[in-house]
């Protein structure tokens, strides 16, 4: 995402998605087709954050670099300069990873 500057509006997140192990514990190997999308990832840009009723800015609780846990099914699915992204609300991200 070097070359295009985007920033996402209000409080929507632009994530990475973090390539799941390709081996189990057991040390048997996953093939690509039975895979499923990894529902970790890295945040890579933030929105400035939502607004309350009364309009005032309400900060957002995730910053670039965080390594996040979202739903299956969360966020639209982007390409761009070549490279997957999602961009999802910053509600559909379920935690922070330490």
């Amino acid at each position: 995402m070097a070359k295009t500057k985007f920033r996402p509006l209000h409080d929507r997140v632009v994530v990475r998605r973090i390539d799941a192990q390709e081996k189990t514990k057991g040390g048997i190997i996953i093939p690509d087709t039975a895979k499923e999308k990894p529902q970790e990832g890295e945040v890579i840009a933030v929105g400035p954050g939502g607004r309350d009723e009364n309009g005032k800015l309400i900060p957002m609780g995730v910053k670039a670099g965080d390594r996040v846990l979202f739903g299956k099914w969360s966020g639209t699915e982007v390409k761009l300069d070549g490279e997957e992204l999602l961009i999802m609300k910053e509600s559909d991200i379920m935690g922070v990873l330490a």
